[in-house]
């Protein structure tokens, strides 16, 4: 019987995400693939270090422990490596316990042409290349950046953050904000207020972690035991009025949030410094570099990327 994995939230992982490749890599830059073969093979039994990625991955796979019945998500290693510089890869997931079972390997070429295929929600990988030509091409994909990140064993609930406009909306805001300044942008959004925007990259992402979340609830109020696994907030840098149409764009598409933060010019990290996120995704390389120990995700989307996707 076929494995159902049109049913689940899917997250495809390059071992560049989820795994902390320095070492590696710098073989592979310095001496080419020859000697990164050789490396990997002798350090096979070497346990890579986690990547900024693992928090979230860890966390994520426990969502199926919570639901045991319905097993919703399902985790696809996709990587640049050979099946048998892979295997050390393989051998850190099953160090580290995550259920993992489902790869592909590409040899050094990109992995993207398949987020179809493994029916995914979200590509996750660290290089740029790779996540800039799946946005391109209409695929939900965010490169990991890399950052200082601990994994606290005791805290298992899965905190996710999201920025708005380029990210879960579209860019139609963003493009008047850009163009014309945040008078006609605050103008245009209140004379629009009941107007939903458009879906963003990572919309679909976000329905289906909205969906789990309520599947988590009913199970909750059946076992008022059970702990809550799953916060998702918002952090935008809309304020009033541009607030309502954030907010009649989330009720149109049947999906609310744990928390929402309106923003309107405060530095995120404010916020994000004591949400600590396991993941945050925004479009805006600006608003990421200010960031320090918060796993982030840059979605290449939009118009505050184009000189990126031209």
């Amino acid at each position: 019987m076929p494995f159902p994995i049109e049913s689940k939230l899917v997250i495809g992982i390059a071992s560049s995400a989820l795994f902390d490749l320095t070492d590696a890599d710098a073989v592979f830059r310095e001496s080419g693939e020859e000697a990164y073969r050789r490396y990997q093979e002798d350090h096979l039994e070497d346990t890579l270090p986690k990547g900024v990625a693992f928090p979230f991955i860890r966390r994520f796979l426990n969502l199926n422990k919570q639901l045991p019945d319905s097993q919703p998500v399902e985790v696809v290693l996709l990587s640049r490596n050979s099946p048998e510089t892979g295997l050390r890869v393989f051998h850190s997931i099953e160090y580290y316990g995550l259920d993992i079972t489902r790869a592909a390997f590409f040899s050094g070429t990109s992995p993207f042409m398949y987020n179809d295929a493994f029916n995914l929600s979200l590509f996750l990988s660290a290089n740029k290349a790779d996540v800039q030509q799946a946005v391109r091409s209409g695929f939900p994909a965010g490169l990991v950046l890399k950052n200082e990140v601990e994994d606290d064993p005791l805290d298992n609930e899965l905190r996710l953050a999201f920025d708005f406009d380029g990210v879960l909306a579209d860019d139609e805001a963003e493009r008047i904000f850009q163009a014309e300044g945040l008078a006609a942008f605050s103008r245009e959004e209140a004379l629009k207020r009941t107007e939903p925007l458009g879906k963003g990259p990572l919309a679909d992402l976000f329905s289906r972690i909205a969906l789990i979340q309520q599947l988590q609830e009913e199970a909750r109020r059946l076992n008022p035991a059970l702990p809550k696994c799953l916060k998702i907030a918002i952090v935008t840098a809309r304020n009033a009025p541009a607030h309502e149409r954030m907010i009649n764009t989330l009720k149109s598409w049947h999906l609310s949030v744990d928390e929402a933060f309106f923003l309107g010019g405060i530095e995120k990290r404010r916020v994000l410094s004591v949400m600590r996120p396991h993941l945050y995704f925004d479009d805006q390389t600006l608003h990421l570099e200010r960031l320090d120990n918060i796993p982030m995700v840059h979605i290449p989307f939009g118009v505050a990327n184009e000189p990126l996707n031209p």
